[in-house]
């Protein structure tokens, strides 16, 4: 339930009003709604990729690469458009055999590559070599931000032209979130996604050592490190209320049983999480991670944050990534200044409705037309 997956299903709803659309799936891991004009290929069975060795991820890429030719040049597309890595890679593969006259080829990158990928040594070497070698065979590509974009060019030597579409979210409603904290209770945090090494949960659960008993915590999501968050708890002796519910489809309701969210990540693409704790009317603090919460926050305007310290931003706060004092400051100020929760509230949903979808869709389709 990942943040590009959710992007197309958002997308999709207004691509069927203008396009023929085909949407073409690894595998058939299905968490979002698809709109019923549209037609579907699935490659592969279900988490046909998730915890493989290699040479089993290599058998099951060639695979995808033959079935989506086949799919591709029968079915004559004008745009075939990708996202996440593997299967830009595999787009840019078709590129390279599929007449331009015929199938333009568009990619998406949706994370900062520079730092996804430095923790691990191997898949950096092996990013920088494949990057500049299969993205630059496309005809254009967009991110979801200027300092991705900026670390394609600068960092793996992208070449084609290139956009930036930042992630719709869906505003239905009017501002649905109400500000109850009186003191009287525990003031409640929340962060949403993926137990992994970029979203950092562990930054929460150390701010929590350095806070009363009185600040809880709810983290929704799965992933690798369930356990190990499970266990720093435990070793720590962390005393709050900590809930984590695992994989949850009505995280609305959460986010408004909530007084502050929390986004603790190391790297980011671009957050629809915040977004959409924003849309709701939910004030914020956000890591200043690449990239992203600068964009959201405040307007993509350069700020020097001192360690140990949090910043005011226009729409949130902002603080340095991986800094346990400045969020235990942050979580302080906010449960101490309710005129302050109150105006970030207000502010931040006014700066949710530019990413609204139907602004966001007019992006794209002037992208595909021009194309």
């Amino acid at each position: 339930m990942g943040g590009a997956e959710r992007v197309i299903s958002l997308l999709l709803k207004h691509l069927v009003h203008d396009y023929d659309v085909t949407l073409v799936l690894l595998s058939d891991d299905i968490e979002f709604e698809i709109p019923e004009q549209v037609k579907v290929h699935v490659l592969g069975k279900s988490n046909i990729l998730k915890n493989k060795p290699p040479h089993s991820k290599l058998r099951s890429t060639v695979m995808f690469i033959r079935k989506y030719y086949k799919i591709v040049k029968r079915e004559k597309f004008d745009i075939a458009l990708s996202f996440l890595a593997l299967p830009n890679i595999i787009n840019s593969i078709i590129a390279n055999h599929v007449s331009h006259k015929d199938t333009h080829t568009v990619i998406s990158e949706r994370c900062y590559p520079s730092e996804m990928y430095r923790k691990g040594s191997f898949a950096y070497r092996m990013a920088k070599i494949f990057y500049p070698i299969f993205y630059n065979k496309n005809d254009r590509l967009f991110s979801n931000s200027v300092h991705i974009n900026e670390d394609l060019k600068s960092n793996f030597g992208i070449k084609i032209p290139m956009n930036v579409i930042y992630n719709p979210i869906e505003i239905v409603h009017p501002k649905q979130f109400k500000d109850t904290y009186d003191g009287q209770r525990s003031f409640k945090l929340i962060n949403v996604g993926s137990h992994s090494y970029a979203k950092n949960q562990e930054l929460l659960l150390s701010a929590l050592r350095n806070l009363d008993n009185r600040v809880s915590l709810t983290i929704l999501g799965t992933g690798n490190l369930k356990g190990h968050l499970k266990d720093y708890i435990q070793v720590h002796e962390i005393q709050n209320d900590i809930d984590m519910p695992g994989k949850v489809k009505n995280v609305e309701e959460y986010l408004l049983n909530s007084d502050v969210f929390v986004l603790s990540s190391i790297t980011e693409g671009f957050p629809n999480v915040l977004l959409e704790a924003m849309a709701v009317g939910m004030p914020v603090i956000s890591t200043n991670c690449m990239s992203g919460p600068l964009e959201i926050l405040n307007d993509n305007e350069s700020v020097d944050i001192p360690q140990g310290e949090f910043y005011q931003a226009k729409y949130g706060i902002l603080i340095n990534v991986n800094d346990t004092e400045a969020l235990v400051k942050a979580i302080t100020y906010f449960r101490e200044n309710n005129d302050v929760r109150k105006k970030y509230s207000e502010l931040g949903f006014t700066k949710a409705k530019k990413y609204d979808l139907p602004e966001i869709y007019k992006e794209l389709k002037l992208l595909i037309d021009n194309e």
